[in-house]
């Protein structure tokens, strides 16, 4: 039976949806296609007519949850009567702790994506930077470049926080990691706020 452009593209969309989930849970590793095809409602020997390769699905599915996830962080930071606290706490929700496979690749999958192809790290660096740029864009001052090396900083420190907080097993103790992680980054963030008003003060 042939399908039109329409309904394939659905269907690859659905396929992406669904690596994204279990990349997210299980990883790139523990993440098999004929499993994965499967969970998709689909056969194994149809993920050939939409991926070349497991790496390529892992580029285009990593892509597409970033995408994402970039929305929505900085919807978080719109609602919020202080933007950049608004987007720290949201991304350091005990609700995006416990449910990795609705959250966050970069927390996720930043170990993994460092062993795959250059074709793989470099389409993940670039929607890396594009949640760097939204932070940056919702923090305070008028300096672009210091903003952005600000925001480098404060997504490095999020996503630690939130691997640690996932791999503490004692709850309180998980609970802490997220609370100093929002504390420490809320000092980044005004800290850059009070330094550039220092700046410009001289």
């Amino acid at each position: 039976m042939r399908y039109d452009k329409g309904h394939k593209d659905e269907t690859h969309r659905h396929i992406l949806e669904t690596a994204a989930l279990r990349l997210l849970r299980d990883g790139i590793d523990g993440t098999g296609i004929a499993p994965l095809m499967a969970d998709a409602g689909l056969t194994h020997g149809g993920f050939y007519s939409h991926f070349a390769s497991k790496d390529a699905l892992v580029r285009e599915a990593v892509a597409h949850t970033l995408t994402q996830r970039r929305g929505k962080l900085r919807r978080s930071a719109e609602r919020a009567d202080d933007p950049i606290e608004g987007l720290i706490r949201y991304y350091l929700r005990p609700i995006h702790r416990d449910t990795p496979e609705q959250g966050c690749a970069i927390a996720a999958l930043s170990g993994e994506i460092a062993r795959q192809s250059e074709t793989t790290r470099a389409a993940f660096t670039e929607e890396l930077f594009g949640s760097i740029g939204v932070i940056a864009d919702h923090l305070p001052g008028g300096d672009a470049e210091a903003r952005r090396g600000t925001a480098l900083a404060i997504m490095a420190l999020l996503a630690g926080t939130l691997q640690l907080a996932r791999v503490v097993p004692d709850p309180e103790q998980s609970d802490a990691i997220l609370e100093n992680g929002i504390e420490a980054a809320l000092k980044l963030a005004r800290g850059a706020s009070a330094g550039d008003k220092e700046i410009g003060g001289q």
